[in-house]
């Protein structure tokens, strides 16, 4: 996985910005961190639906039962937002994974309140389907 913030470095950075256009673009910036997702891995198995944009997410149990995350998305944005969830979850194994909502701590950003409906339908989406894969992985 990329070289992501881990929660703590996600938090302090999030407040050293002043409004939400600087938070738009952190978000941006994180997307540009995860890595490119081949055109294998793009495949209707790996496509989350109830997402405007297209997204796709690849899980694979990694060492020590910790799960390994790769994915991508067509809007800038939406991949930001991947990036933090794949952020949150990094290091943890299939149980944690199914066991952490994660919700709360988009809040804890300030993120919630400035997501589109759409935005945050796609963010429930992403978050149910890799709960949903981590529950079959466990």
């Amino acid at each position: 996985m990329a070289n992501l913030p881990d929660k703590q470095k996600l938090v302090k950075n999030f407040s050293r910005c002043p409004n939400w256009e600087e938070k738009y673009l952190y978000v941006i910036e994180l997307g540009a961190l995860l890595a490119p997702l081949g055109d294998e891995n793009r495949q209707a198995q790996n496509l989350i639906s109830g997402c405007q944009s297209q997204v796709w997410i690849v899980m694979h149990a990694g060492e020590n039962g910790q799960i390994d995350f790769a994915g991508d998305s067509d809007a800038a944005i939406v991949k930001g937002l991947l990036a933090i969830v794949f952020s949150l979850y990094h290091g943890l194994t299939a149980e944690e994974v199914v066991a952490l909502d994660v919700r709360p701590f988009f809040g804890e950003l300030e993120l919630s309140q400035h997501l589109t409906p759409s935005r945050s339908q796609g963010l429930e989406a992403m978050i149910r389907a890799i709960r949903a894969k981590a529950a079959v992985m466990a």
